[in-house]
Parts: C-alpha cells; structure tokens; sequence
C-alpha cells in the first residue's frame, strides 16, 4: 500500500473507526472479523469496528420469495451503507441476488479469494447419501440442491430448514429429529471450524442420472466473500481493491453475468460455477434445473481470461436457446 493511501486512510479515519456491516449470525460475524483482520493487515493502526445488523430473512422462516427474495439478506445492510452507518458491509456472494441491482452509489470493491464451494451431506452416523433409506427427509432450503439431488436419488423427501447453520445442526441432532440428512456449505462449516461431523462431500462434476456418482454443481458466488462500500468514499474502494482477489473477482464477474442475463430469481434452481484452467483459459459451466430436477438444461464454455463478461454472456445465451427461460418462469409460479 502507498504512502499517499496510508495518509488518505489515517486522515478518513482520524476521528471514528471503520465500521463493517454484516449479519447477526455467527457465521456472519466470523467472516467479518476475517475482513476486519485483512484490514489491519493492510492498513495497520486503523481502529476497525464490527457493526451486526438484524436482516428479514434472518427472522423469516418461509419462503424467501415472500420477502421479496434474496434481497432480504442485504436490504437492512443497504440502508445501513447507504446512510454512513457502516464504511463496508461483507456478503456471501451467493446470497446477493442477480435480478436486484445494487443499493444506488455502491459497488464490490473486493471479492476475497475463493474458499472450497463443495456442498456436503451431514448425517448423524455418516451413512453415505447413497445409502439412506427411501423416504428419508433431507433437509435443505436451496431450490438448486433440491433439484440436483432429485436427479440421483428421487425416492429422498426434502423440506425447507431455514435458520443459520448452528441452528439446523441442532435439529438434526434432536433425538426424535425428522430429519435423517442436512446439505450444507463446505464454505461455511470450514469458517465455523465444524467439520469434524460426520459429513460427505459432493463432488462438482456434473453426472447424468446413472452415469455416475451424485453431484451438486456449486451456486452462482458459492465459497465468496464480497465487501461492499460507497463508490465516492474513494479512501475505502483504494483500500478494498489492496484486499481485491483478481482470479476470484474473474470468476465472480463471469457467473453473475451468467445469473443477470438468465433473469433468475431466489426460486431459480440455477448453478454456476467459474475457473481458470491449467493452460490459462476462463472456464464457465452453467445449469438450469425445473423444481424437481426432472428437465434442465446445461451449458459449458470457455474464454478468455481477461474478458470473462463474454463467457458469461456465451453461457447465458446458450442456456436460454435451450429453453432456459421456461424453466426459470416455472418456478415463479
């Protein structure tokens, strides 16, 4: 970091710290205290303040599309930036909707590198999901992970489990707990230091039904922390592009083009998922799913590093020619 923005960021922050927006939940907090630790890491003797913030979708137990979708992780938060109440607010990336712009005068001026964006299978005995019994309830509240794993095992029941992550475990350790499985976040059981349960990671790599093993292709942003600030606070964005990841903001940009393009809303089970190949090329691979997995469509491409916008434009249209946009207005009824 220059001088010149040490200087700027000692005198933008002489009088009051820099306050970081973020969830209530624990998760939350763990993963702006790892951006606030980034921070002091950069910009060492800048006073840093956590600032939790109570959202909707946090309190609400039913369908997010009733609250008005994803947008009820982050609206609080929005209000939050927007009125200098916080300098910086940290989002999963998979939680910030694609049919939502953002809150007017913000943007993402860091996407923090990548972490593992497996989903997992919990179980209380570490059965493998191949062999939990027909009919056992699995509980998950992604329209994605339902819709895939009804592809590999469509005798399995699942039921929306709302609530953070400590607090679906603890109903499926309840000693008569309807629930026989949970499929959670690698990503966020890793940051929450719990993954010494009994759990199954599900591999990425798309399988047709019977042609391989089960998998569960990552959500759009899966394993990303973004942080978002006021782009005319201009000491903070410099700040932020210092903790900027470029292959991961590469990677964000190409999926969210993907998920802008195909309209999807917080109903949409669609997955995305982006990466650099061993010989440099940006890599794309796409799905839309119906509710039930029983129709989707999948796309997957390549392109240039540098101008990953145009992959995801490639992929988005492929998608939709296929039929994605019939898929995708099915599940707003």
């Amino acid at each position: 970091m220059t001088n010149a923005l040490t200087d700027m960021l000692a005198a933008r922050f002489a009088v009051a710290p820099l306050r970081i927006g973020t969830r209530t939940s624990v998760l939350a907090r763990v993963q702006a205290e790892h951006v606030a630790m980034l921070v002091s890491k950069h910009a060492p003797g800048i006073p840093v303040e956590i600032v939790p913030t109570q959202v909707s979708a946090d309190l609400w137990p039913g369908d997010l599309s009733e609250l008005g979708g994803k947008g009820a992780f982050s609206k609080e938060i929005d209000r939050a930036l927007i009125s200098a109440q916080v300098d910086i607010a940290v989002h999963c990336m998979k939680d910030v909707p694609g049919d939502v712009p953002l809150a007017e005068g913000t943007a993402f001026g860091a996407y923090l590198p990548r972490d593992d964006v497996h989903d997992v299978v919990i179980t209380r005995d570490g059965t493998p999901l191949a062999d939990l019994p027909t009919g056992s309830l699995i509980g998950t509240s992604s329209v994605r992970r339902r819709a895939q794993l009804s592809i590999y095992r469509p005798d399995l029941r699942t039921e929306r489990i709302r609530g953070n992550i400590d607090t679906r475990l603890a109903k499926l350790d309840e000693p008569d707990s309807r629930y026989t499985a949970l499929i959670l976040a690698h990503a966020g059981l890793s940051r929450l230091d719990i993954l010494d349960r009994h759990h199954e990671v599900l591999p990425i790599d798309f399988h047709p039904s019977g042609e391989g093993a089960m998998s569960m292709v990552p959500a759009v942003g899966a394993g990303v922390l973004g942080v978002q600030a006021r782009q005319a606070d201009t000491p903070v964005m410099r700040l932020l592009d210092e903790l900027n990841h470029p292959a991961t903001a590469r990677h964000i940009l190409a999926e969210r083009t993907m998920l802008h393009m195909l309209h999807g809303h917080c109903n949409s089970p669609i997955a995305g998922y982006a990466s650099t190949t061993a010989d440099g090329q940006l890599s794309l691979y796409g799905m839309v799913f119906n509710r039930d997995g029983s129709q989707f469509v999948r796309s997957h491409a390549w392109g240039d590093v540098d101008d990953p916008a145009t992959l995801g434009c490639r992929v988005a249209a492929d998608l939709l020619h296929q039929g994605a946009r019939r898929l995708i207005t099915a599940t707003r009824t």
